[in-house]
């Protein structure tokens, strides 16, 4: 029977392999409510852009590639933009996922109420959360946004226990002194459920997004931390992980 609900997605990847465990059949959601001075996927701000389309259609795109990434412990990512933004889609999809045997990880800032999300988290087996900052007035500062939201997410999942990857982006002069990684640090060793801990180093190869909507790039003489200073952050932000996931 045909499934009559639909998003809007931003892109497609079929063989990613740096958005959850495996090789991940990776769904790119249109609309975002941060405005993250490093974004590189700009054109996903808007909720109204990309392309509407069915969960008939990711299902059967998704289907031709399933032997691929359940053969290496893979399965769907829905990322964005903020995948919460279109939960009802999310969770349809999510559910048919589920009845075919494959796993799910959403991708998300966190940024969500969380009384709309229930039936969502049900289907989730896990969450990559993209951690910012944890500083209130910095975090403003890059993402436009609060933090309040934010953590009573993070609150949320782990009463419900469903296993969270953090992923923190590493910017210089933004997101790597040691007050801000020993806070964040603190923050992540609160919760029980958080399993690993990624470092993403800033990267500038978003800026052609802005300039081909002629948007001003802020970070465009900002060069990207070394490998030293990723390892150093991950280092510092996995000290407080709870023994279970060390």
């Amino acid at each position: 029977m045909e499934n009559k609900i639909t998003g809007r997605i931003n892109s497609l990847e079929t063989f990613g392999t740096v958005d959850g465990p495996g090789i991940r059949f990776i769904v790119f959601m249109q609309g975002c409510p941060l405005r993250c001075i490093y974004c590189h996927n700009r054109d996903s701000w808007d909720i109204n852009g990309g392309r509407e389309v069915s969960v008939d259609e990711i299902m059967t795109d998704l289907l031709k590639y399933k032997e691929y990434f359940m053969r290496s412990g893979g399965g769907i990512t829905v990322s964005g933009g903020e995948p919460t933004l279109q939960a009802e889609f999310v969770t349809e999809l999510f559910k048919r996922c589920k009845a075919s045997g494959i796993h799910t990880a959403l991708d998300t800032s966190g940024f969500a109420e969380v009384s709309g999300l229930d039936e969502l988290l049900s289907y989730t087996d896990l969450i990559l959360l993209d951690v910012k900052q944890t500083d209130e007035m910095k975090h403003r500062e890059i993402t436009g946004v609060g933090l309040e939201k934010i953590h009573r997410f993070t609150e949320y999942i782990s009463k419900k226990n469903i296993p969270v990857w953090i992923r923190y982006v590493l910017v210089p002069g933004y997101t790597d002194g040691m007050e801000d990684l020993d806070k964040a640090a603190s923050f992540i060793g609160k919760f029980k459920n958080i399993e690993k801990v990624e470092v993403l180093p800033y990267h500038g190869m978003g800026q052609c997004k802005w300039d081909s909507l002629g948007k001003e790039y802020q970070l465009k003489d900002l060069t990207s931390p070394d490998d030293q200073e990723v390892k150093r952050a991950k280092i510092i932000l996995s000290s407080h992980l709870q023994p279970t996931h060390l």
